[in-house]
């Protein structure tokens, strides 16, 4: 009685009743019998509206969410109604989760924890299917995505990540302060699939944009310029010194190959994170190292020289002065003789405009929230070991960086 009492407080619903429960120690098992309220009428599954009833079915098992250890099985035999409009149908059951043996509450109650753990850990931990899980995350998310406000989107970031063997997956976010979350994403990476996923989340949703932070894929670029011709692309720190880290090392594998035929391959042996992290990231030893280097005139530092006097341009409060400096940067760059510096000097003068477009929008935004989002998608890729299809993947993402409103319960079971 206790637990009827129970379901009847935080699980009731109109047209139906809790009657005889059956408890299985050995199996650890509770089955609560449901029976339909002969003061109500059916309700059509597809329109939920009263209609006459037609005949019942077999007797169906939903399962609920687990209490004190114990499974917990809702049993009922549902009916068929003769609805005037969709004909015969299975009756409308609030608590069904469409064809899944879960119980709404009980698909929230596994989603909720899907965000957590593995699918498969889920499943093992309550005693359900993959399937089961899967149907629960898919009913929270569809939810999600239908309920959800696109509205105030003013900063928009664009990425890829890398999904199974050569395939990419376009990503697209809401950077926005105070909102940022997961709006949409499809696989590949081309023009098309951009414009797919702004077709998806509705041009209209997207007027007050007024900047996008993005590499330099110009795929996208071209996209953008079309779509939403008032907003401003920012080609951002992360991507631009990405660059600058790639000159480098490509500087320093030159050197070395070089160092080695001439007997001195030792010089460079276990050098690479000397140039490429952060001065001040640095540990004692590698800045021991690098000071070791310094005397040794070597390209590879004049590059790392270089990339350090630019970050003096991320310093600046106006474009004009940072125009200034990008200027004279570049141009000292296309006479330092070192290849792949200049081939970044060029990049950065080919796209001055969009990079200076950072110091003209405020707040600064910058995709390095980007790359912590695709670090998170990898981060739960690796936790799931991969995941075979892509609609799988979709489906995970969404429930887990999209910041998705949830469905309603009268009482919360997590």
């Amino acid at each position: 009685m206790l637990l009827q009492k129970l379901l009847n407080d935080s699980y009731k619903f109109a047209g139906f009743r809790y009657c005889e429960i059956e408890f299985n120690p050995k199996e650890l098992e509770i089955k609560v019998h449901i029976q339909s309220d002969k003061r109500y009428k059916p309700k059509c599954g597809e329109c939920q509206k009263p209609a006459p009833g037609y005949d019942s079915l077999k007797q169906r098992t939903f399962l609920f969410v687990p209490l004190w250890g114990y499974s917990v099985k809702f049993l009922y035999t549902p009916r068929r109604v003769a609805c005037p409009e969709h004909g015969v149908v299975v009756e409308y059951m609030p608590w069904a989760l469409g064809k899944s043996p879960v119980t709404k509450a009980f698909g929230i109650f596994l989603a909720h924890w899907a965000k957590k753990l593995d699918w498969k850990d889920v499943a093992n931990t309550f005693r359900v299917s993959w399937d089961a899980v899967f149907s629960a995350v898919e009913y929270v998310v569809d939810y999600g995505l239908n309920n959800r406000v696109l509205t105030g989107i003013k900063h928009l970031g664009l990425d890829e990540i890398h999904f199974k063997k050569m395939k990419y997956v376009t990503m697209i976010y809401d950077i926005t302060e105070g909102q940022k979350r997961l709006l949409w994403l499809g696989l590949e990476r081309k023009a098309k699939t951009l414009l797919r996923g702004f077709r998806k989340l509705g041009l209209q949703n997207l007027t007050g944009v007024v900047a996008v932070s993005m590499d330099m894929w110009q795929a996208y670029v071209k996209v953008v310029t079309k779509k939403l011709p008032d907003a401003k692309i920012i080609l951002d720190r992360f991507h631009i010194m990405k660059k600058f880290n790639e000159a480098i090392d490509t500087v320093r594998r030159q050197e070395i190959t070089a160092l080695k035929a001439d007997g001195r391959g030792e010089v460079l042996h276990n050098s690479r994170w000397c140039f490429l992290k952060k001065r001040k990231n640095l540990t004692e030893r590698q800045e021991q190292r690098l000071q070791d280097l310094v005397k040794q005139n070597l390209q590879t530092y004049k590059s790392y020289l270089l990339r350090e006097s630019f970050q003096k341009f991320w310093l600046y409060k106006t474009s004009r002065w940072a125009k200034e400096f990008l200027q004279g940067w570049t141009y000292t760059a296309m006479h330092s003789r070192i290849e792949p510096m200049k081939k970044v000097a060029k990049m950065l003068r080919k796209h001055e405009q969009d990079i200076l477009n950072w110091f003209k929008i405020s707040p600064r935004i910058s995709n390095g929230v980007v790359e912590g989002f695709n670090n998170k998608a990898k981060t739960i890729i690796r936790k799931h070991y991969g995941f075979r299809t892509f609609s799988v993947l979709e489906l995970a993402l969404y429930h887990t960086m999209g910041d998705l409103p949830e469905p309603k319960l009268t009482h919360s079971f997590v």
